[in-house]
């Protein structure tokens, strides 16, 4: 492994935990050479799930896509990057745990809802507006409501 500043190799772990969901390691590294700090997360390889998309494709599974949506739902909002990962081990642990080789892209969607409306709801809010396709104000403000009444 190099430093992703430097590309030094000489690196040394400072912290090291499990996940929440105890799914992978967590590992503070610092480099020798530049002293910079960064995370890196051991996981299990596991079995490869295949998502269907809205119109019939398959995809693997990426748990990038999941974080970069819940990154830009939550841009500019008091959470914090740690409280994401956590989510997005959690979601990729509900979906692993179907045992599944497929999985609807819709299901990853209401999985990520879910996670949100308990977090933020302005995140929601933006995460909604995307996966949904709110296509006029209309379709925002019910969303809006359904929000409100729970």
């Amino acid at each position: 492994m190099r430093c992703p500043y430097c590309s030094h190799e000489a690196l040394k772990v400072v912290d090291k935990r499990d996940t929440e969901d105890n799914i992978a390691i967590r590992r503070r590294r610092e480099c020798l050479k530049c002293q910079k700090r960064f995370t890196t997360y051991e996981r299990i390889e596991l079995l490869n799930i295949h998502v269907i998309k809205r119109d019939g494709s398959k995809q693997g599974f990426d748990r990038e896509k999941i974080r970069r949506g819940l990154l830009i739902a939550t841009q500019k909002r008091d959470i914090s990057l740690d409280r994401i990962e956590d989510m997005v081990d959690s979601i990729e642990a509900s979906i692993r745990s179907k045992n599944q080789k497929e999985i609807n892209s819709s299901t990853i969607g209401e999985l990520v809802l879910k996670k949100l409306k308990r977090l933020d709801k302005v995140a929601y809010i933006r995460f909604a507006a995307v996966y949904r396709s709110f296509t006029d104000l209309d379709s925002f403000r019910q969303e809006l409501e359904k929000l409100e009444k729970r």
